[in-house]
């Protein structure tokens, strides 16, 4: 296993980190984890050398953090850095901080956590919690000694990623990147931009939810050109890895297949070429041609006055084309109907056509990506 030096202290943490959010599941239904497959495949992880373990007050409808406490209170904790998250959407006043740590260290079943992150910060969450004190909270949980290193995990635009990455001393913080998501969120300039100001930076998402790990003929075809006989999950993970001031990647892994290979990419130091970062260019660039609809996710559209979900629709239906995901696109958009955010709603009023960057025919679109996912 790759090992890289984390935070100021220089803690040596693995590459790979386990993101435990995807674990194996029993009848179909993420509250009811495979205990007995996840809990091998989080003990063989730590076995070949992984250290980071990853979870978050809701994943596995908030079943996660119990179960990990579970698997690592027989000798496991003192072997691996323990991250969790504060759910900071559900803070209503100062005291809601502490609670909920102190609960999720009781699920734990620890006196610490390694790294705390404030989880999926926006603009609207971070001005919320910054009204509640929350860096008072900070410091309160650090001399307690009930958390030793502060983060953020982030969801929102790059300018909003600079304005919170400034305005403390934070330990590390959490981005999503993959070679398909350059350019979105934090993005690649987000990731410059935490490392120049000495900011440790942990990626999640790198195989864009599993999307990258399902390659098409033609993908696999341009990665063949390399001698390099590896996964296309692989091949995600090594572009991540590739950039500069990455230090632990995150994967959600859901079998001990997916744990084998994850483990075996990043116990290979043999880091890519130029002309193998050039494949993954090509990939990507076939990826981008696939796209049904050009849209760019600015989300100038919206809010729409309808309240119609148009960039999410748009992701939903060109992913279809892009990685072949019909069943998943169409049950995501069935939740898009649920909130009423769907193209039902729209009443062609022609604000998001007036706005579009891209010169888009945004109603007709609509049309016909509802078509396409219905």
């Amino acid at each position: 296993m790759q090992y890289r030096y984390f935070t100021r202290d220089k803690l040596k943490v693995s590459l790979l980190g386990f993101g435990c959010m995807r674990f194996p599941v029993l009848q179909n239904d993420l509250g009811i984890i495979d205990e007995v497959r996840a809990s091998d495949m989080l003990k063989a992880s730590i076995q070949m050398g992984l250290n980071y373990i990853d979870t978050a007050y809701p994943y596995h409808s908030s079943k996660s953090e119990a179960f990990v406490g579970k698997v690592l209170k027989d000798g496991l904790r003192d072997k691996i850095y323990l991250a969790t998250k504060s759910p900071v959407w559900l803070m209503e006043n100062y005291g809601d901080f502490m609670k909920y740590l102190d609960e999720q260290l009781v699920n734990l079943q620890t006196n610490f956590v390694d790294f705390y992150l404030l989880h999926a910060l926006n603009k609207k969450s971070y001005e919320k919690i910054l009204s509640l004190d929350v860096f008072k909270f900070i410091q309160e949980a650090k001399d307690s000694g009930k958390i030793k290193y502060i983060g953020f995990s982030f969801h929102d635009e790059l300018p909003v990623f600079k304005d919170i990455i400034d305005s403390y001393d934070w330990d590390f913080c959490q981005i999503q990147l993959n070679y398909m998501d350059r350019e979105y969120q934090a993005g690649l300039e987000g990731l410059k931009y935490a490392k120049d100001r000495g900011i440790d930076v942990v990626v999640m998402e790198p195989l864009k939810g599993g999307k990258l790990s399902l390659p098409s003929d033609e993908v696999k075809s341009i990665l063949s050109k390399s001698d390099r006989n590896i996964s296309a999950s692989a091949w995600a993970l090594k572009w991540v890895e590739a950039q500069e001031g990455v230090k632990v990647v995150l994967s959600g892994m859901s079998s001990m297949e997916h744990v084998h290979d994850n483990v075996s990419t990043y116990s290979d130091s043999k880091a890519l070429t130029a002309a193998e970062l050039s494949l993954i260019d090509e990939v990507t660039q076939v990826y981008k041609d696939s796209f049904k609809i050009g849209c760019t996710a600015c989300q100038y559209c919206i809010p729409c006055p309808s309240n119609v979900n148009i960039p999410t629709i748009f992701e939903l239906y060109n992913n279809i084309f892009v990685y072949g995901t019909e069943d998943q696109s169409k049950e995501a958009y069935k939740r898009q109907q649920e909130l009423k955010k769907d193209v039902s709603q729209c009443i062609e009023c022609g604000v998001c056509e007036q706005i579009c960057p891209q010169h888009l025919e945004v109603i007709s679109l609509l049309k016909e990506a509802h078509n396409g996912l219905v």
